[in-house]
């Protein structure tokens, strides 16, 4: 089930981001040499929550959150999944219902960012049809890596 978050979920929202990302960037944030920035991230989630402009949706199974995603108009500014949950439809199902609503919502295209190296989640999004666009831009954490700009038309 997909349901929007509620305002004091920003912490729990925080944890699935923090397990998916030490689970799925290791190999470009080494964990013995680049410390999980977990008060930065949930700040990020407390603002996401608390923007009128970004909708926050969490996958529940089991009556658990399993994952979460966030959105703006023609945005998709995350998602992240416990690793538990991979490859078991809750990343699809969190990323049909942003188009979804981006489409409800009169957007014709949809941006995300992804991690230049993060080959895991470039394969999931160009299989669902993202395109690479062109930009990029470099993340803000050590070491630095590239963030590679894509698209979809909707």
């Amino acid at each position: 089930m997909i349901r929007e978050a509620r305002a004091d979920q920003a912490q729990s929202l925080a944890a699935i981001q923090r397990d998916a990302s030490l689970a799925g960037y290791a190999h470009i944030f080494p964990p013995e040499l680049y410390p999980y920035p977990t008060g930065v991230v949930a700040r990020r989630w407390e603002e996401f929550l608390a923007d009128d402009e970004i909708t926050v949706l969490v996958a529940e199974e089991d009556g658990v959150a399993a994952g979460v995603a966030a959105c703006r108009t023609e945005w998709l500014d995350a998602l992240y999944v416990l690793p538990h949950w991979w490859k078991r439809g809750v990343g699809r199902a969190l990323h049909d219902d942003v188009l979804a609503r981006q489409r409800a919502g009169g957007c014709q295209r949809c941006h995300l960012w992804v991690l230049e190296d993060n080959d895991r989640a470039r394969r999931f999004y160009e299989r669902l049809g993202w395109v690479e666009n062109g930009s990029s831009r470099v993340v803000p954490f050590p070491p630095k890596p590239i963030d590679v700009g894509y698209s979809i038309t909707l």
